[in-house]
């Protein structure tokens, strides 16, 4: 699926855009699975397990940031991770035993939906290595003025900068930390069916969407399988126990087999703890922990 030049840009970026990497009628399908969910949470006022509302929502306006875990909502979301291009392109990067570790539909509704603040995935879920990273599907075509998704490129060869304030994880960066590069910011545009790629330690954000369109990424946090999840992080595995996780990962297994031996790297890791006060969604993460915004 990939050349070898794209292969050899994301190694030495750390992200990479793949256009029309769905097909129309996945494409479709897609947006109008999304469209009913959204209007699924008009019945609901208060962010729940499938849910997280922005300011403002209502049932006359819903308003999201997010949908949870939508593989679990709908098979689509699943399929679209283990039978398209999009599991072409993985295995490419990561190669042939793949896991899902979570994944989540970004919203963004218009007219100031919230943004993300800049950040590296990797403090929030560190592993055994770091083979591992995040596909962002464009659901609808995203531009500089709904909130792209904006990284660094080259930042996963860097360093992990501190996630925390004030002694708690807040899940973003201090943007005055003198190693936020902001001159070498790049914006990553495209039109609907287009994914970027990004590693799982490039820094990265996006800013409010100030448009009149909502901005739908549908995200996929993938890893090789031989990259184990260390206790601590932040995702929802770590509260299953051994059996419940055990029937989560097989459902979670993307291609090839499972990796009972982890390989074990000299990757730096600051574990993602005192937890923020909520720390349900990485908007709340980064609100209730005191993040100072790079957007304000």
């Amino acid at each position: 699926m990939l050349s070898q030049d794209q292969k050899a840009f994301y190694e030495g970026n750390g992200y990479l855009k793949v256009e029309q990497v769905v097909t129309p009628a996945e494409l479709a399908e897609l947006q109008q699975v999304t469209d009913d969910l959204i209007d699924t949470s008009r019945q609901i006022s208060e962010s729940d397990e499938r849910f997280d509302l922005d300011s403002g929502h209502s049932a006359e306006q819903p308003r999201l940031t997010r949908i949870k875990l939508p593989h679990k909502q709908h098979p689509v979301y699943d399929r679209i991770l283990k039978r398209s291009k999009v599991t072409q392109v993985l295995n490419d990067l990561l190669g042939p035993d793949t896991v899902l570790n979570t994944a989540k539909l970004n919203c963004k509704a218009p007219g100031g939906g919230a943004a993300v603040e800049w950040h590296q995935d990797w403090a929030f879920y560190p592993a055994t290595n770091d083979s591992l990273l995040a596909f962002g599907l464009m659901l609808e075509d995203v531009t500089e003025a709904n909130g792209p998704l904006m990284v660094i490129p080259g930042s996963h060869k860097g360093p992990v900068l501190s996630h925390h304030a004030n002694g708690t994880f807040c899940g973003a960066i201090n943007p005055d930390d003198p190693l936020f590069d902001r001159d070498r910011i790049v914006t990553l545009t495209g039109k609907a069916g287009d994914m970027t790629v990004h590693h799982v330690r490039l820094l990265h954000g996006s800013a409010p969407n100030r448009s009149d369109r909502a901005r739908k990424i549908l995200f996929y946090e993938c890893a090789s399988a031989d990259a184990w999840p260390l206790l601590g992080g932040s995702s929802y595995i770590h509260s299953l126990g051994q059996r419940k996780f055990w029937a989560d990962f097989q459902d979670r297994m993307i291609t090839g087999t499972p990796c009972f031996t982890p390989r074990l790297e000299q990757v730096p890791v600051t574990l993602p703890l005192p937890p923020a006060p909520d720390n349900t969604s990485i908007f709340k993460t980064q609100t209730s922990g005191g993040a100072k915004s790079a957007f304000a």
